[in-house]
Formats: structure tokens, C-alpha cells, sequence
């Protein structure tokens, strides 16, 4: 992946179904604020490319798509992301914060049977993120989370793919620069200030 020389800074929050993810999104764009810094707001899948609309009916069992071409789309998506969107902003010299990047595409399209090398390959060409969180929690308290909001499950929120999804991104911090694992099975704001800690260390230094 292409390292950003950017004015601005590309932080992405990770996370597996259920891990809390959107509340510490929330909580990290809070805290740039509060240091007077510009923030945009994103996540992947987007729903403004035509790929991003067809990856959320797949995610919904709206249509069937096989794997690879699912991730193809996320891919499609991506680039069309980070064009109309996150690079303008980094260049602007903002911060963009953005929940789920390519990471999402190395775990969750091996968890569908993917080959990892294949799927790292097809994300080579764009931009690296200066800083990458995962919020790390089992598989088992993510599907619990997941039931008890009492809606449908959407394609990836089972326990067995769940598990796969892990796996990849515990091996991430030895195979990338600047991603950052924090247990997320502890009280919001103790996640939220771990956050924080590596943020200041990372990117506000």
C-alpha cells in the first residue's frame, strides 16, 4: 500500500460485527475536534457508488454475489472512496476518520474462502492509513451484541465467519505499518481512552 504524504491524516477504525466499532468512531472524532482539528467523517461500504449499493443489497441477502466478485466490488467502491473523497480531504489537510478500509476486505473476504495474498494484492494501490485501530473483541460477545438488537443478521454476523475475520486481523500489526490492536471487551470509555493515548502518540506527537 502507498504511504500518504498528504497535508492531512487518514485514521480507520476496525473491528469485527458487534465490537462496539461505531461508538468509538463517534468518540475519536469528538476528541480531534476538541483539538481543533478539521474532521471528515466516513465508512466503507459507501452508499455513493454504484458498487457500494450493490455490495450493501449482497450484505442483506438482497442478491447473491460470490465471494471474489464481492470483493471486487468493495475494491471498486474503495477506489471511487478515496478519489471523490478521502484524498480531497488529505489534501485540504484534514483529518479523515473512516470506519472500515481495506483491512475489512483482507478478513472478511478470507472468512468467504479468499486467499489473503490475492485479496492484500487487489488493495496494493492505495493509500496506506496513517493510523488503523482495531477494536479487538471475541467473536462470541460480538454475536451476543449482534442478537440482542433483535434485527436480521446481515451476511458476515455468525460466529464461525466471525472467527476467520479474527484470525486475519490479529496476524494485521505484523504485516502493516501503523495498525494498532486495543481489547475492546472493557466499559466504553476505558477503549475510548486507550484510543486517545495511541492517537496522541501516533498522529498528534
Amino acid at each position: 500500500m502507498i504511504k500518504n504524504n498528504y497535508p492531512g491524516k487518514f485514521i480507520v477504525i476496525e473491528g469485527l460485527d458487534g465490537s462496539g466499532k461505531s461508538a468509538q468512531v463517534d468518540l475519536v472524532i469528538d476528541y480531534l475536534k476538541q483539538n481543533e482539528k478539521d474532521v471528515v467523517v466516513t465508512k466503507e461500504p459507501t452508499v455513493d457508488s454504484e458498487a457500494g449499493k450493490k455490495v450493501k443489497q449482497a450484505l442483506r441477502h438482497e442478491i447473491s454475489v460470490e465471494p471474489l466478485e464481492l470483493q471486487g466490488l468493495y475494491v471498486q467502491d474503495r477506489k471511487e472512496h478515496l478519489e471523490n473523497k478521502v484524498i480531497p480531504a488529505l489534501k485540504d489537510g484534514k483529518f479523515v476518520v473512516s470506519s472500515r478500509y481495506a483491512f475489512s476486505t483482507f478478513a472478511y473476504g478470507y472468512s468467504d474462502g479468499l486467499d489473503v495474498d490475492l485479496l492484500i494484492k487487489m488493495n496494493d494501490n492505495f493509500l496506506l492509513p496513517d493510523l488503523t485501530i482495531i477494536v479487538d473483541v471475541s467473536p462470541e460477545s460480538c454475536v451476543q451484541r449482534i442478537e440482542g438488537r433483535g434485527e436480521p443478521k446481515e451476511l458476515f454476523e455468525k460466529l464461525e465467519k466471525l472467527t476467520k475475520v479474527g484470525e486475519i486481523y490479529k496476524k494485521l500489526p505484523n504485516m502493516f505499518e501503523n495498525v494498532v490492536m486495543v481489547n475492546g471487551e472493557r466499559p466504553i470509555p476505558e477503549v475510548s481512552e486507550d484510543i486517545k493515548k495511541t492517537i496522541n502518540s501516533e498522529i498528534l506527537k
